[in-house]
């Protein structure tokens, strides 16, 4: 069974980036511009993993993961961040999200993460 991954970000580049890292690995790999379709796709594809960027403009990281919570879902969620936005990563952290990666992340790091949470 292939494990889904959502990538949630405003910035392109980044979006795109992943999903070929990911896609790479395997993994079936959708991505949202913003918390209104990314909380589409969470209901429609149920994700086993969110990549979810905390400062997305109009919904933020924390609204997206707040909304996701009441879903019906099971998803993990691994939070990446700008700056040193720690409160913020703490608030996440009570919400369930597992990990965290400060941008400009390492791409390996970041795929073993995902292989760890996805095993």
């Amino acid at each position: 069974m292939e494990k889904k991954v959502l990538i949630v970000d405003d910035q392109f580049g980044i979006r795109v980036l992943l999903q070929e890292v990911l896609s790479q690995e395997g993994y079936t790999v959708s991505q949202a511009p913003n918390g209104q379709k990314a909380l589409e796709l969470v209901k429609a594809d149920k994700p086993d993993l969110i990549l979810l960027d905390m400062k997305i403009p109009g919904m933020d990281g924390l609204e997206i993961l707040r909304n996701i919570r009441k879903m019906e879902v099971d998803t993990k969620v691994i939070m990446m961040t700008a700056y040193g936005e720690l409160d913020l990563i703490q608030e996440a952290m009570e919400m369930g999200a597992l990990a965290h990666f400060t941008k400009p992340f390492d791409i390996d790091e970041l795929r073993q993460a995902v292989r760890a949470q996805l095993q």
